[in-house]
């Protein structure tokens, strides 16, 4: 017979090996980010939760390890007037939602534990936090679960016993704390103080110049069967690893660092001031050598002809201090390989296997290049470079790269592989046993040159905020599909006009987009069984501005604006398909009858309403016009009704 204590410590031995450390380490990356810039903690639980809580909550105030400078981090239980206050005056489902109301700000995190994951106090306080704009975190036992289902992020323990869910929340504890004092310490020293709310990404790769010779070509030589360029100009940019790293510095809230060696000639030099007036730190390896420059011939957006200069690669000397330092405080590594020697190098492999163990590390390979380094994140070969690498000859399509995808899997020291499939899409294999995750993109026309480097960018970025791999892969190949739609390289002379959303919430992306010159729509309503009417609004509201925020009332506050039976589609499903829709940026739930308090926080420039209103002034035009917005109507389509629609559903279902 097991005796009760071992069978106590067998069961924790069971659970811990479980526990999703990676995506621990990936949280106390964001709090490393977030806490020390202004932002703020708020965590709760009940019971054996709510001690591990405000255990949390301890390390971060005072300190776990490390020496470093307090951070703000509240235990929501810890106040035990409030809390039994608002359980006389509001109901104990209410004690922590309204802590969240009264503490809670957009950007803010809110951490719940629950063994469960059904405690209503804790559903009432997730809720609360996503519509405030708060990012919402769960420590939970067995998924699923209906707290792991309501938060962004969450880590279940797998084990059936609650003592052992509790002590494995607790190590939860310590490794999100650990990977805070390490991001934190690991910074200090390269950079001082850090600028708020801004994170790295480090980009390893060969470089080159590109040169576009643009023109009209509407005639033939004479002297030969060959078009004739009239009007040429010509424009530069960085290439290779230089193009990731410009697209790269063009997103808000990212500073790039580049490692790679540039040429000792007039190429390299232009090449330099390039990445420079694009805002890219360069650390450059190279002793001496030549440039290597890709000048494409242009006329009405197709290449006419291609020629490269030769140049052999670079000689390279030891790796500097400040690239190891700069890896060190990554949030994310990104290598380019162009196949010109630099992944090659024995002091550089090193550090990236290390840089690989405390961030995601994403590998863009190339057929003359290196396999990837341990540790790699997810490695993003194009379907050439897969048949290259494997020298599986089946057919170019969905199961032929998940195929290739499958076997460089086991040949490389990667967890995840995505063969990127061009107009397709892309195919991400993450286990050899189980299903592949096919991503289908939009339809898309322009010049892909750069497509590759732009979804490597993104996946790199999306993995350093904490997402799934599945996540970075769609986020990735939606912005690929957007650079090209946009125009490729040509786009890098304007700003940029679309701004990732997955890694950041509604109202940072509003702000962001202000911030940069841009016009914010907002436009608002109830939602419920989405219909044409709806994508009509929302089409013509996008084209108002730069972006547009939904912003949806709560189950509540349908239920008491529309009815007992309303709503037919609860308030996460209504985000999740105007989400979805490619003209809505981001979307707000609000509990309120009226939208005037979500309206203050996100300020839009222009509110959006659709209806014939016949002059009639719409109720909250004076709180939007008060910080300078406008409000306008759009065009409705008539016919489109949720509640004539809805009767008539019914209707038709009392007849049968």
């Amino acid at each position: 017979m097991t005796l009760p204590g071992r069978a106590h410590i067998q069961a924790l031995t069971a659970a811990l090996p479980l526990l999703d450390t990676d995506r621990l380490t990936a949280l106390g990356r964001l709090l490393a980010e977030k806490l020390p810039a202004g932002g703020r903690l708020l965590v709760a639980g009940n019971g054996g939760s709510a001690a591990e809580a405000q255990h949390l909550t301890s390390e971060l105030v005072g300190r776990y390890q490390a020496e470093r400078a307090p951070l703000s981090a509240i235990a929501l239980h810890a106040d035990t007037s409030s809390l039994t206050a608002i359980t006389n005056d509001y109901g104990p489902e209410q004690v922590f939602a309204r802590q969240v109301r009264a503490h809670g700000r957009p950007g803010d995190v809110l951490l719940l534990l629950s063994t469960s994951g059904t405690s209503p106090n804790v559903l009432a306080a997730a809720q609360t936090g996503r519509e405030l704009g708060l990012t919402v975190w769960a420590l939970t036992g067995p998924a699923p679960n209906p707290l792991a289902d309501a938060s962004d992020q969450a880590v279940c323990v797998d084990a059936p016993a609650v003592a052992t869910v509790q002590e494995c929340h607790l190590v939860a504890v310590h490794l999100l704390c650990a990977a805070v004092d390490t991001c934190i310490t690991a910074a200090a020293p390269a950079t001082g103080t850090k600028e708020a709310g801004v994170q790295r990404l480090v980009i390893v790769g060969d470089v080159l110049l590109d040169r576009d010779i643009t023109g009209t070509a509407d005639r033939l030589s004479p002297e030969a069967p060959a078009p004739v360029l009239a009007g040429a100009r010509s424009t530069d940019r960085p290439g290779g690893a230089g193009l990731a790293a410009v697209l790269a510095a063009r997103t808000p809230g990212w500073q790039v660092t580049l490692v790679c060696g540039i040429g000792q000639d007039r190429p390299g030099a232009h090449l330099r001031a390039l990445l420079d007036e694009a805002g890219v730190e360069v650390i450059d390896l190279a002793t001496s050598g030549t440039t290597p420059v890709k000048t494409r011939i242009r006329a009405a957006d197709r290449t006419l002809l291609r020629f490269d200069t030769d140049a052999d690669p670079l000689p390279l000397g030891p790796l500097p201090d400040p690239a190891r330092a700069r890896l060190t405080e990554a949030a994310a590594v990104l290598v380019c390989d162009y196949g010109r020697g630099i992944t090659s190098h024995d002091d550089l492999r090193q550090a990236l296997t290390a840089a690989a163990g405390g961030r995601p590390l994403v590998w863009d390979p190339h057929p003359k290049g290196t396999a990837p380094t341990p540790g790699t994140a997810l490695a993003v070969p194009n379907t050439d470079e897969a048949l290259h690498f494997t020298g599986h000859g089946g057919p170019r399509d969905l199961a032929g790269d998940t195929a290739r995808a499958v076997q460089l899997l086991a040949a490389w020291p990667v967890k995840q592989v995505a063969v990127t499939r061009g107009r397709d899409g892309a195919v991400l294999v993450a286990d050899a046993d189980g299903h592949p995750l096919a991503v289908p993109a939009r339809p898309a026309a322009g010049d892909t040159c750069g497509a590759g480097d732009q979804l490597a960018v993104t996946a790199a970025m999306t993995l350093a905020a904490g997402r799934l791999p599945s996540h970075a892969i769609a986020a990735a190949v939606d912005a690929a599909t957007d650079y090209v739609q946009a125009g490729g390289p040509a786009s890098l002379t304007t700003p940029p006009t679309h701004y990732p959303s997955d890694t950041t919430g509604p109202l940072e992306l509003a702000a962001r987009v202000r911030a940069r010159g841009g016009r914010v729509v907002g436009a608002g309503g109830c939602f419920d069984l989405l219909h044409a009417g709806h994508l009509s609004l929302l089409d013509q509201a996008r084209r108002l501005g730069d972006v547009l925020i939904v912003c949806i009332n709560s189950d509540t506050s349908v239920h008491r604006l529309k009815g007992a039976d309303r709503p037919v589609v609860g308030e996460r499903e209504r985000a999740a398909l105007l989400t979805a829709l490619d003209c809505v940026d981001g979307v707000l739930v609000f509990a309120e009858d009226t939208p005037e308090k979500v309206l203050a926080e996100l300020r839009p420039d222009i509110w959006v309403k659709g209806g014939d209103y016949a002059g009639r002034r719409i109720a909250e035009a004076d709180l939007v016009e008060s910080w300078g917005g406008e409000v306008v109507t759009v065009p409705f389509l008539e016919g489109h009704s949720t509640t004539t629609r809805i009767q008539h559903l019914a209707q038709k279902a009392g007849t049968r």
